[in-house]
């Protein structure tokens, strides 16, 4: 069974229909019995009817209103007097035998017939009527019969479909709204009208099974949480007993193992701010998003890495592309905290990875009713083997070097999911370096007042 409404509407209709099938059966059948029932009652009728002075003319004409629709129905009347002698016969019509008293078959010239004898004082009456035409008019007076029965089918039919898709909306609401929720949405679920009591059983085991997979991620995030804490407080305060050691002279080593020891725990505290980064954004919710001046931001973000970038000779700016005047603020709907990691990490990314001498670009774009934040950079790009997987977890590319921990990709494609954007990732063509794009950002108008809002919330 592949659908519970295929099946349902399957079994109904073809039942209904095969009941239908059998009722018409039976319907049609007893009016067939009940039609040559009232056939017989007329042939005897006719019969114990005639007039004594019936003759050919006015049976064949139709004259005699007693006579009325005899012709019609193709009756053959048949007369004997007393002593057997035929002194009447319906014209037009073959003769036919005297069979004998009440009802009667027989086959004459290839026809079968019904006949009806009565025997009177003076005489002995036949009527007769021929099975085809007896046939003929059953039929045509039970097809009279069912055809309501007829017409009643599609209307079942139509009965039977709307009572299974509203018997089933419950179930199909369940499944559209199982479906649309994100994939961090752990909230229980819940009817907005009284639930089906076939559904309680289904809903509170999916409510179970959410509740427990929200505990397991509490306790992950927590986790990840607390030992990136616990982690670069001392690494931090290693590292300050290891300057100051080399400072005062108490620790004697060569300038290259200095260099190493800095390097790796430059490289440990960077992956425990990661770390931290990661359990934030895993439990953030819808509930931090607000208006938010996305070109503050990334104003904001490129200042502080610019002297960074000036160390290493790299051009670092800022580019508005199809801004709505001087000063579009490209407000959008946002998280500040959250955006403002994402682009720490594509600048930390494209500057780390872009050679002295370089370029960086960062660029504000709006796409009708969405805006585009992109990194552009002078570095040796991505294989393209490994594109696809440069946003898992701890994954670093082949030949990467510094203190990178494989976090800052993953961070800035869960910060894209939970805005409801994507981030595409491609090497560049007309130069060598990467492009990393976050497309899909919900812009607001940016208007004087919005402004104003996102200054006072930036204050």
């Amino acid at each position: 069974m592949t659908s519970i409404r295929r099946w349902l509407l399957g079994w109904l209709i073809c039942g209904l229909g095969i009941a239908c099938l059998i009722a018409g059966v039976g319907i049609f059948s007893t009016a067939r019995l009940e039609a040559g029932e009232l056939f017989d009652y007329e042939l005897r009728t006719v019969a114990l009817s005639l007039p004594h002075n019936i003759d050919a003319d006015d049976v064949a004409q139709g004259r005699n209103p007693e006579l009325h629709g005899i012709s019609d129905d193709r009756l053959v009347i048949d007369i004997w007097d007393r002593s057997g002698r035929l002194i009447y016969h319906s014209p037009h019509e073959p003769a036919l035998p005297r069979l004998g008293v009440g009802f009667e078959s027989a086959e004459r010239e290839g026809f079968r017939w019904r006949a009806f004898g009565v025997e009177q004082p003076d005489r002995f009456v036949q009527v007769a009527q021929p099975y085809y035409i007896r046939d003929d008019l059953a039929i045509s007076l039970a097809l009279r019969t069912i055809w309501p029965l007829a017409v009643l089918i599609p209307v079942i039919v139509v009965i039977v479909l709307f009572v299974v898709a509203r018997g089933l909306s419950p179930v199909r609401w369940l499944s559209h709204s199982v479906a649309a929720r994100s994939p961090e949405s752990l909230e229980p679920i819940a009817f907005d009208k009284p639930m089906p009591d076939e559904l309680h059983p289904l809903v509170n085991a999916l409510n179970d099974l959410l509740a427990r997979l929200g505990d397991a991620s509490q306790a992950q995030r927590t986790f990840v949480a607390d030992a990136a804490h616990e982690l670069r407080t001392p690494l931090t305060a290693l590292k300050l007993q290891i300057q100051g050691a080399i400072g005062d002279g108490s620790l004697q080593v060569d300038a290259a193992t200095i260099a190493k020891i800095d390097g790796r725990l430059n490289r440990l505290i960077h992956l425990a701010q990661q770390l931290l980064s990661m359990a934030r954004e895993d439990a953030a919710r819808e509930a931090a998003i607000a208006p938010m001046s996305l070109r503050t931001l990334c104003e904001s973000r490129v200042s502080d890495f610019s002297l960074l970038a000036e160390a290493r000779s790299i051009d670092l700016g800022l580019e508005l592309e199809q801004a709505r005047g001087e000063h579009d603020a490209f407000t959008i709907m946002g998280d500040t905290h959250a955006l403002a990691v994402l682009v720490n990490n594509l600048l930390d990314n494209a500057i780390r990875h872009t050679p002295c001498g370089g370029r960086v670009d960062v660029t504000l774009r709006r796409e009708s009713e969405r805006i585009a934040l992109t990194v552009l950079d002078s570095g040796p790009g991505i294989a393209e083997s490994e594109i696809d997987r440069v946003c898992d977890r701890f994954y670093r590319c082949a030949g990467t070097s510094g203190h990178g921990g494989g976090l800052g990709l993953a961070i800035a494609l869960r910060v894209a999911q939970r805005h409801h954007a994507t981030l595409e990732i491609t090497n560049r063509v007309d130069a060598s370096g990467l492009i990393v794009r976050v497309r899909g950002l919900r812009a607001i108008p940016s208007t004087a007042h919005a402004k104003d809002i996102v200054s006072g919330m930036h204050a």
